[in-house]
């Protein structure tokens, strides 16, 4: 088995993560099978991202389970799967349910400072996920409907972040509270107090796709000191640790997910000319591939992804945004916050590979 055959299997047992509901969650594998399409033109991937999701877009562009006044900008990241369907297609449905995101981000509420806040119930704070869940989407919707006004906003929405969260050793915090309420932030700064490595990882991805969807106006001075500092975080492994800025903490472990997100970000950004990062990210893919996916009760599985992990009450729990909160959370096995990005890093190293002439080479991963 290759990895692509691994992603093949994965997507034909795939169910939906919320029993259908619109989510970002499904949208991490959307993005991925989309990316997987765009590389190889193989159809299988245009087969499944279609399958998969059938049943939540019906005719009219209504998406199953999504209400717009919950103002949860995580539902934003799978429409980005929306263009390239509406492309490959030509069903108007598709264009109609970006419309209905776009909706939802031209009334979504906002911090002083001009940041979506990154749900409803979790007012006036902007958390670096959302800036992957909301900003491409919104700078590709604005390209697709000729209003260069929202890439304008969404730019400034992103350095206006990058200011607010900016941390040590050129890392960013995992969220900020513009109300300086909870009780994880900083009275002072509004800060959360650790710098969580998926958190990084999105705002990696969201960096680099910027510089991809606007390569003129993208940060990219930027997106290349981040991606410098990521590197530098780097483990023995060739991973990254779940703590980023505390590589010694006791418990702390390389996680899979954050480590295929800077996989993906160091590919892509080498390939826009932002940097020389194709041998760390080609070094974090080949140790994903070679570690990380293993024969789980009979089914090749990719391991070692944390299952979640946020501020502030969720489920009973506190999360306090200390570092030692984040080794608390569940560690599981082909959780599409995983599996999503490290299809997203296959495809752009096979991407790579047309580029250079050279084919891709990905050994088999079991027998």
């Amino acid at each position: 088995m290759t990895v692509l055959d691994y992603f093949d299997a994965y997507a034909a047992r795939y169910q939906p993560y919320k029993d259908g509901r619109w989510c970002y969650e499904d949208g991490c594998i959307y993005r991925g099978l989309v990316m997987l399409h765009q590389a190889t033109a193989q159809p299988r991937w245009l087969d499944h991202l279609t399958r998969l999701t059938a049943p939540q877009i019906a005719a009219d562009g209504t998406l199953s389970g999504y209400r717009i006044e919950e103002f949860n900008i995580d539902n934003i990241l799978a429409g980005r799967c929306l263009f390239h369907l509406s492309q490959q297609t030509g069903d108007p449905r598709y264009m109609a349910a970006a419309h209905l995101l776009a909706d939802q981000l031209a009334h979504h509420p906002r911090t002083q400072a001009g940041n979506y806040w990154h749900k409803q119930r979790y007012p006036q704070q902007v958390w670096l996920d959302g800036l992957y869940m909301a900003l491409p989407f919104q700078m590709e919707y604005a390209q697709a409907t000729d209003q260069p006004a929202l890439i304008t906003d969404a730019l400034d929405q992103l350095n206006g972040a990058l200011a607010l969260t900016a941390g040590p050793a050129g890392l960013y915090m995992h969220g900020y509270d513009a109300a300086r309420r909870q009780e994880w932030a900083d009275p002072v700064t509004g800060q959360s107090r650790a710098v969580w490595a998926r958190a990084l990882g999105w705002l990696a991805m969201a960096m680099v796709d910027i510089a991809a969807i606007v390569p003129q106006r993208a940060p990219r001075q930027k997106t290349a000191d981040l991606l410098h500092a990521i590197v530098a975080q780097r483990a023995p492994s060739g991973l990254w640790p779940q703590v980023l800025d505390a590589p010694q903490l006791v418990g702390n472990y390389d996680e899979s997910s954050a480590s295929a997100m800077f996989a993906y970000a160091l590919l892509r950004a080498s390939d826009l000319g932002l940097g020389a990062w194709h041998s760390p990210g080609k070094g974090a893919l080949k140790r994903l591939i070679d570690t990380r996916l293993l024969r789980v009760d009979g089914i090749t599985q990719l391991t070692k992804i944390c299952h979640v992990a946020g501020l502030g009450g969720f489920d009973g729990k506190i999360r306090d945004g200390s570092p030692g909160y984040y080794l608390t959370e569940d560690i599981v096995a082909d959780d599409a916050k995983g599996v999503g990005p490290l299809m997203m890093a296959v495809a752009q190293s096979t991407q790579s590979a047309h580029q250079t002439s050279a084919p891709p080479s990905f050994a088999r991963i079991d027998g």
